[in-house]
């Protein structure tokens, strides 16, 4: 009841702004205005530039600290690879989630979409994943992100292999993905390793707890940060390739 009634009042609002912006052009910049308020594109890639740079090989606590903010996994010991490799996660699942699923709601449904989604992915976060205690109260939060992430998810996979111009990306995701925790980030991870010739995913500390994940393109070798870098420039140029799509749609329309 609580998701649904979030999910609906933000639709609502949306639908609120949409009968008050005036008509036309000025309508339209206003619109998108907001809607780029609720996009990540720049800050996910500051996020992760963060690793980048905070890292030297003298001394990794920097680049710890800077991947803890943008991963729910154990920082404190991880070695290079294990660094790079989280996050190279963390940027390709985001696309996903942060940039390309809002856009994507945006251009079908229009801010009311854009709207729900996001209250569906911060649902998601907040209570998605909550202890035993209130695994029901946060489940259907959960469910209702993967269904909302399913497209999406495909898709940022296929934008990825498509403007690394590597056939490999797209064969990895489809052979790999199915592999991961999750029904939709190992499309866009499979994707990014594939393109980049790097494993990702396996084995992570959560606390105390240590996750067993499969591993993704397990075939390659571990990421160093100059594959980290690599991810940064394949993020850029699949902004470009998402740009130039999101025009010609709007040429068509």
């Amino acid at each position: 009841m609580v998701t649904v009634s979030v999910v609906v009042l933000a639709a609502a609002l949306a639908w609120a702004i949409t009968q008050i912006v005036p008509v036309g052009p000025l309508g339209f910049a206003i619109s998108a205005v907001i809607a780029s308020t609720l996009i990540a594109t720049h800050s996910l890639y500051e996020h992760v530039a963060a690793v980048q740079r905070a890292f030297s090989a003298d001394d990794l606590a920097p680049a710890r600290r800077a991947l803890s903010r943008i991963v729910g996994r154990e920082t404190g010991s991880l070695d290079e690879a294990a660094m790079a490799r989280a996050a190279i996660e963390s940027l390709a699942e985001n696309t996903s989630d942060g940039v390309a699923a809002p856009i994507f709601w945006g251009v079908i449904f229009g801010l009311p979409g854009l709207f729900a989604y996001k209250a569906i992915n911060t649902l998601d976060s907040m209570i998605g994943h909550c202890n035993e205690r209130f695994e029901t109260f946060g489940k259907v939060a959960a469910r209702l992100d993967d269904a909302a992430n399913l497209v999406p998810a495909r898709l940022t996979g296929f934008l990825f292999g498509l403007c690394a111009g590597s056939t490999r990306s797209i064969w990895v995701m489809l052979r790999d993905a199915k592999f991961h925790r999750s029904p939709n980030a190992g499309w866009p991870e499979g994707a990014m390793a594939g393109a980049l010739g790097i494993r990702l995913s396996g084995p992570r500390l959560y606390g105390a707890k240590t996750s067993k994940e499969p591993w993704l393109n397990a075939e390659a070798s571990d990421p160093t940060m100059a594959d980290l870098s690599r991810a940064l420039s394949l993020y850029r140029l699949s902004m470009v390739g998402l740009a130039i799509l999101l025009a010609g749609i709007g040429w068509a329309l």
